[in-house]
């Protein structure tokens, strides 16, 4: 059973706020409270679908590594964040890892649950599009970004995102983002070196703070006016 504080915590999120009450009800009396110690994998490439997971505490990276080593970040799910759903979807193995990139707390739904669900009640299959189409959204964002504008303006849009859980969180409640400068370049398709020298601009413009392994967000609306390219 979750607590009070993180039962509001999911409640702030607009994917599940926005559900009908039997559906909301369906994913409280379903739900598993897992924990994950730093760098425990939560699925791996390649496993087969056990269900849909919501960040409540901490922070999961979801990517990809392959044999050599070499890693891919995709994006930083946080509370409170859903993912694994793609799976449920299209029927195929996972797609990608999902790591705990420090101690956290998840809510899990079973694969055999949710399927029984969407047997009885076929209309929740129109809820997991919402909760799909939205990730389909930001990736198409973020390509056309990638294809069009400048690494400062792409770098302020990214961290908006994941400062608003990309979608996911009706109000902000923290303006820190736990993420390496190695992880953000990865996500980035850049540099380590030159994320570093993108963040310095935007300290010197007292816009966000950068400390070891955390960005604190200083001023928002100044990184939107960024993102939105109205400087």
């Amino acid at each position: 059973m979750l607590k009070l504080d993180q039962l509001k915590r999911l409640e702030n999120n607009v994917w599940y706020s926005n559900l009908p009450s039997k559906f909301q009800n369906f994913i409280l009396e379903n739900t598993h409270l897992l924990e994950y110690s730093k760098d425990q994998m939560i699925f791996h490439y390649g496993d087969q679908f056990d269900g849909i997971y919501a960040v409540l505490e901490g922070a999961i990276q979801l990517g990809y590594s392959d044999a050599e080593g070499r890693e891919a970040v995709v994006a930083i799910a946080d509370p409170i964040m859903w993912f694994g759903e793609i799976s449920l979807v299209d029927q195929q193995v996972r797609s990608h890892n999902a790591i705990a990139l420090q101690k956290a707390i998840l809510m899990k739904i079973d694969a055999q649950s949710i399927q029984q669900l969407l047997k009885t009640h076929p209309e929740f299959w129109f809820h997991i599009a919402q909760l799909t189409s939205q990730k389909l959204r930001y990736a198409f964002l973020e390509l056309i970004a990638y294809q069009t504008q400048p690494l400062s303006q792409r770098l302020a849009q990214r961290l908006l995102f994941i400062l608003q859980g990309y979608g996911n969180h009706l109000s902000i409640e923290k303006r820190t983002i736990h993420l390496s400068q190695e992880q953000l370049a990865q996500m980035m398709v850049c540099s380590r070196q030159t994320i570093n020298q993108e963040l310095q601009m935007l300290e010197k413009l007292n816009i966000l703070k950068v400390s070891f392994k955390k960005i604190e967000i200083i001023d928002p609306s100044q990184l939107q006016r960024i993102a939105s390219n109205q400087l």
